[in-house]
């Protein structure tokens, strides 16, 4: 390959094997990178920067520089390799580092970077703002660790098809139910809520009330249902309240959800509301009055304990002024 060419590639250590590297691939590797001009700067070394970890790389996700997964291609297991490559393939260089050098640091430690502010400040590294104002080739000096295709590992989320996500809703709700069923309540409230993002991230894309956004709203509702489960369970009674309310905009005569609110309000002390929601169900459901009948009569003592409680701070604060 000539000088001129867009990459030139120099082996400094031949690899083990070869194997196909192709879309969906994730691809695991240690980087340096030179700046070249009159003289031969290093400017970032991944043992060294963010969470000094090898750099992972999904194939065909557009990622930032598109010119590494060119390079990786052409490397083979075990390989390390020098890239030279024409400052016009790698703009983008600079936003990528940063990002990299960053992984890790806390959130106050991290310069967030605006249009304007890079106009005015840059991206907050000197050496990469060089880069930025003056554009050169850069050297890319690459070590191959480890390639693993599409179906040999766990994808993340955001590698999913809209279909896949929608597949794997039902999936979580099963796990979830498995995991309450093993009282294992964490574990069953994570999956929930795993599952309540894929929906709510499947919705954003629809317009509310389209049959699309429907669908994955019915979906949604039993999934929100068992996550309030969760929550009453650990005492979270507002955002039990929430969610209910959530479901009942939807279906406002869901039994479900007018039981869990209830509870919750009973738990936060709105005995009022426990109590409409209570009666509601009542006539909702002729076949739990004993049930619901149990639970106005616990409010009804609760309220003379409330009241008891009262009386006797009132006389406290009564006799204590008076000695004073």
């Amino acid at each position: 390959m000539s000088d001129s060419a867009p990459i030139v590639k120099k082996i400094i250590h031949t690899g083990q094997k070869y194997v196909p590297i192709t879309k969906g691939s994730k691809v695991y590797f240690h980087f340096q990178t030179w700046k070249l001009g009159q003289e031969r700067v290093l400017i970032d070394d991944s043992r060294k920067i963010g969470k000094k970890e090898p750099m992972v790389l999904v194939l065909g996700h557009k990622f930032k520089l598109e010119v590494w997964e060119t390079v990786v291609k052409m490397m083979a297991i075990g390989e390390v390799s020098s890239f030279v490559v024409k400052k016009e393939l790698v703009y983008a260089y600079p936003f990528v580092s940063k990002t990299l050098r960053e992984l890790g640091q806390s959130q106050q430690k991290v310069k967030h970077t605006c249009t304007m502010t890079l106009h005015t400040e840059g991206i907050g590294y000197k050496d990469l703002d060089e880069i930025i104002t003056k554009p050169c080739d850069l050297e890319f000096i690459i070590e191959l660790l480890k390639v693993e295709h599409s179906d040999e590992y766990e994808r993340e989320m955001w590698q999913l098809s809209i279909q896949e996500r929608i597949d794997l809703i039902p999936t979580l709700k099963e796990k979830g139910n498995s995991l309450y069923g093993e009282k294992k309540y964490d574990e069953a409230e994570e999956a929930y809520n795993e599952a309540l993002a894929i929906c709510e991230q499947l919705m954003i894309r629809e317009r509310k009330g389209d049959e699309e956004w429907i669908n994955i709203n019915e979906l949604k509702i039993p999934i929100l249902l068992n996550y309030a489960q969760c929550k009453l369970l650990k005492g979270e009674y507002y955002a039990v309240i929430e969610h209910c309310n959530t479901v009942l905009e939807f279906d406002k005569d869901n039994e479900k959800a007018l039981y869990r609110r209830a509870k919750a309000h009973i738990g936060a002390w709105n005995p009022d509301r426990a109590e409409e929601d209570l009666r509601r169900l009542k006539v909702l459901n002729q076949s739990m009055p004993s049930t619901i009948d149990k639970e106005l009569e616990n409010i009804k003592k609760m309220r003379k304990e409330k009241e008891n409680q009262d009386k006797d701070a009132l006389k406290s604060m009564f006799l204590k002024n008076g000695t004073n």
